[in-house]
C-alpha cells in the first residue's frame, strides 16, 4: 500500500522494485499481497499495459491508518490505556506527542461545545 500512495498507480513489479533492496519479497510474494489487497477491495486494477495490470490504492493512508487503529483497540476491549502505557514504556510516545493530543482535544471539546 505505501509503494501505491507514495508512487500512485504501478504494476507488481513496480511494487515490489519499492522495497529496499536487501530485503524485497519475491516478485509472487508481492504478487500475491496485490491480489490480496484487490479482493478486500483496498486497491483496484486501472488499466493493463502488455502484460502488466496496473493497480491504485482505493483507500487512502489516513482511512487505512484509522480501520487498523480501531481493530488494534478492539482487542483491548476498545481501551486505549494498554496501548498507550506500552508507547510510553517503549519510548516511542514523546511529551510533544501528548502535547499535539491535547490541543486536539481541546479542539474537539471546543468543536462539541459550539454544537
Amino acid at each position: 500500500m505505501e509503494a501505491l500512495w507514495t508512487h500512485g498507480a504501478s504494476s507488481i513489479r513496480e511494487i515490489q522494485e519499492a522495497f529496499p533492496e536487501p530485503h524485497r519479497p519475491a516478485y509472487t510474494t508481492v504478487q500475491t499481497m496485490v491480489y490480496r489487497l484487490e479482493a478486500k477491495k483496498a486497491i483496484r486494477r486501472v488499466k493493463k499495459i502488455g502484460n502488466a495490470h496496473i493497480f491504485e490504492a482505493v483507500i487512502s493512508r489516513n482511512a487505512a491508518q484509522r480501520r487498523l487503529i480501531d481493530e488494534l483497540l478492539s482487542f483491548f476491549g476498545g481501551r486505549t490505556q494498554p496501548v498507550m502505557a506500552h508507547l510510553i514504556d517503549s519510548g516511542q510516545l514523546t511529551l510533544e506527542d501528548v502535547q499535539e493530543a491535547e490541543q486536539t482535544l481541546r479542539r474537539l471539546a471546543r468543536k462539541e461545545k459550539s454544537k
